[in-house]
């Protein structure tokens, strides 16, 4: 543990030397450029790239992504010490602080017997000890930049969490059919109207109950979607590719107008490809071969 923290220790001061250097008056161009605010999309592209390499399981790319993570961390942390606002130190220190004021049942003599109660504690310390605000909403805490989906999840884990949820998984699958009938009919209405909006809302809706079931079935929805991105990828690309094996063309869109029949015919492939691609996988063979 001693050798292993010494070394950490040495190779995060390698870390601060480098980012020092790169932000010197004769260090790199692109690195003194850049501000806190232009690597906020990179912060979170890299954060996502972390997630993407966990599910993974790769070790190898989960340590190269959170090392950018770090570097991320460390050179916001540092165009602040060159402002004088604070040090990369004062941010380290400050949280050490924290882990261990938070953690009176690791570091101190409180008790915590489980992770509810150890949620309980946090927010007394942060109101009583560290004396923040008290909220004027149990909403309040969910940041507004987190995307959509995120946040709709976490927003209704927060209410859940006084007793604001439903009894039962039937009452919320029942809910989500509910909201896709009211979608369907906001459909169909706009198409006379041209009632964009109602449209939007209940879309919408329908997308918040659907995140409420993941949610319910302690399911993350932003993990569960990503998963079903990374399939129709997966399927998709095996439909390009036998495609091209087969001469065909894979544009159904341009051949509709012209000819119906033949752009069916085209997209009939095409689905035959999918479906090859489903029945590869649940076979346990590869997806991107015919089978």
């Amino acid at each position: 543990m001693e050798g292993s923290m010494d070394r950490a220790g040495a190779a995060f001061a390698e870390l601060y030397r480098i980012v020092a250097r790169l932000r010197a008056p004769d260090g790199c161009p692109w690195d003194r450029e850049q501000s806190p605010e232009t690597l906020r999309g990179s912060l979170i592209e890299e954060c996502y790239e972390l997630v993407e390499a966990i599910d993974e399981g790769d070790p190898e790319h989960v340590s190269e992504e959170a090392g950018d993570i770090f570097l991320l961390a460390t050179m916001i942390s540092y165009m602040h010490e060159e402002l004088g606002d604070f040090t990369v130190a004062d941010s380290l220190v400050k949280l050490a602080e924290k882990l261990v004021r938070r953690h009176p049942h690791v570091f101190g003599e409180a008790q915590a017997k489980d992770s509810a109660e150890v949620l309980r504690q946090w927010g007394e310390i942060k109101e009583k000890v560290e004396g923040r605000r008290k909220q004027d909403s149990i909403l309040d805490g969910v940041p507004s930049s987190l995307p959509p989906l995120e946040r709709a999840f976490k927003l209704q884990k927060k209410a859940a969490k006084v007793g604001f949820d439903w009894s039962h998984a039937g009452d919320v699958w029942a809910k989500a059919r509910e909201e896709l009938h009211e979608s369907e009919a906001a459909c169909e209405e706009a198409t006379t109207t041209g009632d964009r909006d109602a449209l939007e809302d209940e879309l919408g809706d329908l997308l918040f109950s659907t995140i409420n079931v993941a949610r319910f079935l302690d399911i993350d929805p932003g993990l569960a979607l990503r998963r079903s991105v990374a399939k129709f990828e997966r399927r998709f690309h095996h439909v390009e590719k036998r495609m091209a094996e087969a001469g065909r063309p894979l544009d159904a869109s341009k051949a509709r107008p012209r000819d119906p029949a033949g752009a069916a015919e085209l997209l009939a492939v095409m689905d035959g490809f999918w479906d090859e691609a489903k029945r590869a996988e649940r076979e346990g063979g590869s997806a991107t071969s015919p089978q």
